[in-house]
């Protein structure tokens, strides 16, 4: 597998797409905060009785090569139906893909967010919505993994979603609110030890194929918008009605309909940390680095069919290279630039994810969330950069080196939690926050 932390571009395009997949994955695992074994079983909570399966750091590359494959066998009809990848995610399953980076004493792999980030990667050379989709599902696993140590049912959670292969989903945006994820409208309602929803979520994605949805709420009728829970409903929990459909550009089997969720469930499956610490110490810097990783794999997917190209045209034109030539320079050059991004801010969250004054400092906060901005303007200039490359034949729908799907794909970087939300949310601590006095700071 091609990696995103120390491997060269050097010769990436005379390896075929397998061998590349087939190099070994380093394990870094990032400690837990602390998520000790269940003393008190769930009784809402059946698991599967079947032992977890715990693979071997060889045996982890060929599954995520496995996958890989069929997701790009079927990344165009995904595309072109605007349909769920469900090859793609049964294959992902039948590899125990979904739960690598669940601790080990829960039936998990212990996998660090660099190796999760990497799988993204090559599922993002692969087939952009599967990418997606398991980068979502990964970001709702760090939430459970990291914030519900206090928890026996999500304990047993993540028991289950080992031997069953789960698929978690996410709501966290609601009503004209769009992305400020970080207010939500719709409280929870208690009734002694069960508790009830009624949410208008805009976007849930590839929320009728999940197995459960991880929501954000109000705490309560009289809390503020901002103080809020973070709760798992499982599929028997809920119904979803669907509000709004999902034809867009790109990112189309993501299914990202709009629905109106409403469940009822025990109230101990609400995270045990309030929101405010999940959103900051977790799902947005999780999140962030999870896309960014997707993303580069779909701009180094472009990238090779743009190298491919050029070197076509070069034989035919008897060592003449073709007047696209400078783009894939250009494509090749920000596509390491990208890639260093991503490996740099991998390896700061990494250091940084069990201290939470770090994690809560406004300078991680801002680089973490400027990083979503970079990352995604990066991707989007080098998929550009291979079209130009590749001119009309990348233009085109149709032949090998067609680069429409990967920009219409790409192009849902920027608007995927605003850019400009971002910058402008960030503006305040840009003015607290002074310029370093050396390069190395």
């Amino acid at each position: 597998m091609q990696y995103l932390l120390g491997d060269s571009d050097r010769g990436r395009s005379q390896m075929p797409h397998e061998a590349m997949m087939s190099a070994s994955i380093k394990l870094r695992t990032v400690k837990l905060q602390g998520v000790p074994a269940a003393t008190d079983p769930a009784r809402s909570l059946q698991i599967a009785t079947d032992p977890a399966v715990t693979a071997t750091v060889e045996t982890l590359a060929s599954r995520v090569e496995k996958v890989a494959a069929v997701a790009a066998q079927h990344a165009a009809s995904v595309d072109s139906e605007s349909r769920f990848p469900a090859e793609a995610m049964a294959a992902a399953r039948a590899a125990r893909l979904m739960s690598i980076a669940v601790p080990r004493e829960f039936g998990g792999e212990g996998a660090g967010i660099s190796d999760v980030a990497d799988v993204c990667y090559a599922l993002g050379r692969a087939c952009a919505s599967t990418a997606m989709i398991y980068a979502m599902h990964q970001t709702k696993i760090a939430c459970v993994t990291r914030h519900g140590s206090g928890s026996a049912w999500h304990q047993r959670l993540l028991r289950r979603l080992c031997s069953e292969q789960m698929l978690l989903a996410s709501s966290t945006t609601e009503g004209e609110r769009g992305g400020d994820v970080r207010n939500s409208a719709a409280p929870i309602e208690r009734n002694d030890a069960r508790i009830a929803l009624e949410r208008c979520a805009t976007v849930i994605s590839y929320g009728e194929a999940a197995d459960g949805i991880v929501t954000t709420a109000r705490r309560s009728a009289e809390a503020a918008s901002s103080d809020q829970v973070l709760v798992v409903f499982l599929k028997q929990d809920y119904t979803l009605e669907r509000q709004l459909g999902w034809d867009a550009l790109g990112m189309r089997g993501t299914c990202s309909s709009g629905f109106k969720l409403i469940a009822a469930a025990a109230s101990e499956q609400i995270l045990p940390v309030s929101y405010d610490q999940i959103h900051t110490r977790t799902m947005m810097p999780v999140a962030h680095l999870l896309w960014s990783g997707a993303w580069a794999g779909i701009a180094a997917a472009a990238t090779d069919r743009a190298r491919a190209f050029v070197r076509k045209a070069r034989q035919r034109a008897d060592g003449a290279l073709p007047p696209g030539a400078p783009h894939l320079t250009r494509a090749s050059a920000s596509l390491q630039k990208l890639r260093g991004l991503v490996a740099s801010a991998l390896r700061r969250f990494e250091l940084a994810a069990d201290d939470p004054a770090a994690l809560d400092s406004i300078e991680f906060q801002t680089a973490m969330n400027l990083h979503k901005v970079n990352a995604s303007e990066l991707a989007v200039a080098t998929v550009m950069s291979a079209m130009q490359a590749c001119g009309i034949a990348g233009y085109r729908n149709d032949g090998e080196f067609s680069i429409g799907r990967h920009l219409r794909d790409i192009l849902s970087s920027p608007v995927m939690i605003s850019n400009d939300r971002i910058l402008a949310n960030v503006a305040m601590a840009s003015l607290l926050s002074g310029v370093p006095a050396s390069l190395c700071d």
